[in-house]
């Protein structure tokens, strides 16, 4: 689908990064600055609850032993099968990935109704890995270089440095998102740089919309 099957006047930003480089922090500037965010992580949360169709394929797939007593996904148990798995992996997004473009389109179709001259952020960690870039009018990336990355994820999900690598790995790398980008938000450079590149491109965004 492309951005002009939603809208002429609304503006669609892709966000993505990879895991720890920081874009949850560029999408909280976003949304400051008056930008809508859809969040690809909330709307996967979403439809795979209970009972629901994308909930049932995966227990198929991986077997009761991923839930939880409240017969929700554990997600953690989840990530440590696809993780070292890329086949399993590979499973799981083909699940996943087309439910969540046909909610991504529900969603921009009702804002387009609702507010046309809106300026709306996908928020999508995979959005080349999943082709999500198709329904962008821009695409920013968040990069930061490989080892700050890993260090990062390190610290903030108490992993080793092998589990890091392996997540890191199970993405595209951020050094070739950032060379398919229009706009490359550098977040190593701290956070004042980093909410100064991101609040300047959109009102570069807000000019010419």
């Amino acid at each position: 689908m492309k951005s002009s099957e939603v809208g002429e006047k609304m503006k669609i930003i892709g966000l993505t990064g990879g895991i720890a480089s920081g874009k949850s922090t560029v999408s909280r500037v976003l949304k400051d600055l008056g930008a809508i965010i859809i969040d690809s992580d909330v709307v996967a949360h979403e439809i795979i609850t209970p009972r629901r169709p994308a909930w049932n394929d995966i227990v198929k797939q991986f077997g009761p032993e991923i839930l939880n007593s409240d017969m929700t996904i554990n997600r953690g148990i989840l990530g440590n099968i696809v993780f070292n798995d890329p086949a399993q992996l590979k499973i799981l997004n083909q699940i996943v990935h087309p439910r969540v473009a046909e909610r991504f389109i529900d969603d921009l179709q009702e804002i387009r109704s609702m507010q046309p001259d809106a300026v709306v952020v996908l928020d999508v960690p995979l959005l080349y890995e999943a082709h999500f870039d198709h329904m962008c009018d821009v695409v920013w990336v968040v990069w930061v270089d490989r080892e700050t990355q890993k260090q990062r994820l390190m610290k903030r999900n108490n992993f080793n440095e092998k589990e890091a690598t392996v997540r890191i790995d199970a993405q595209m790398s951020l050094d070739k998102k950032a060379g398919l980008a229009d706009v490359v938000i550098d977040n190593s450079q701290g956070m004042e740089e980093t909410i100064a590149t991101a609040t300047r491109n959109f009102k570069d965004i807000i000019k010419v919309s």
